[in-house]
Order: structure tokens, then sequence, then C-alpha cells
């Protein structure tokens, strides 16, 4: 499974920069790999892993802005289309398992 979660938050304030530069620096921590600009994915191994993973991005979510999540399968995402441009080589985009020890 695949977790895609997409965020755009006010860049205003000073308190607006930390809070993204917070965030951001949790999504990487987390295993979150950017996609593009405010586009992050993290691949899970099943329903439980996925579940962990959003209760973790509800407790570290900035005050202010829009972040969503979208759950799908390794199927639906590889058949992501590049209109321009190539996808990135840091995102695993094959259907082979990943296994964390």
């Amino acid at each position: 499974m695949r977790l895609i979660l997409f965020f755009d938050l006010p860049m205003q304030t000073d308190k607006n920069i930390r809070d993204y530069n917070h965030f951001r620096k949790f999504l990487i921590k987390s295993g979150f790999i950017m996609m593009q600009k405010s586009v992050y994915t993290k691949l899970v191994a099943n329903n439980v892993a996925s579940a962990s993973v959003r209760q973790k991005v509800k407790k570290n979510l900035p005050p202010e802005g829009m972040v969503e999540l979208l759950e799908i399968t390794e199927n639906q995402f590889s058949r992501i289309e590049y209109l321009v441009g190539e996808g990135q080589k840091t995102v695993i985009d094959s259907m082979d398992r990943l296994i964390e020890i």
C-alpha cells in the first residue's frame, strides 16, 4: 500500500514557516519521500502499518493549513503516468515487496 500526503500550509509569518519546517522534517524522519514540493509518499506493508502512520501524522499536524492523506494500492500507484518530466529515483514504484528489518 502507498500513502500519499498532500499539504498546503501558510507561509506568511515566521511561526508559519517554523510550523512548515517542523512538519516537513517530521515527514522525512517518518520515512516519507517527496514526490513534488508539497506531495509526499510512503510505502506501508499493510492496514495496521497504515493506521499507525496515519495516527502519527494526526499527532504532528501543523495548527493551520490543509493536509490530506490518500491510501492507494501499489498496483494503482504503479499506473502513474508522467506527462512531463520523469519520476523520482528515490520513490520505489515497483510491485516488489519491501521488507524492512
